[in-house]
């Protein structure tokens, strides 16, 4: 019975990880695109323009939740706001499977 329990804590384990993952990878290239736009880099570049569009993606429902007059504040808290989102809820769901 005891190895029953570790391996089904074991898997919740995992998954939590897994979860935690995914959510610091959507808040890196979210802050990410951040940097890049505060250190005004070049928007021609590919890579650029792929970490750009991948960014507006995922910020898309909280990009104009409000408005600013200056586009840099506008783009941090746009962003801002989803990147925290994905790292609160996705780190929650993850301590949830932990304690599986």
């Amino acid at each position: 019975m005891p190895t029953h329990t570790r391996v089904h804590a074991r898997g919740s384990s995992q998954a939590g990880r897994a979860v935690a993952l995914v959510a610091d990878a959507l808040a890196f290239v979210i802050v990410l695109w951040i940097l890049l736009y505060l250190l005004d880099a070049n928007q021609g570049n590919g890579l650029v323009d792929f970490i750009h569009d991948a960014a507006a993606w995922l910020s898309g429902w909280s990009y104009d939740l409000f408005t600013f007059s200056r586009d840099w504040v506008q783009v941090v808290v746009g962003h801002g706001i989803a990147a925290v989102t994905y790292l609160f809820i996705g780190h929650a769901a993850a301590g949830w499977l932990y304690r599986r």
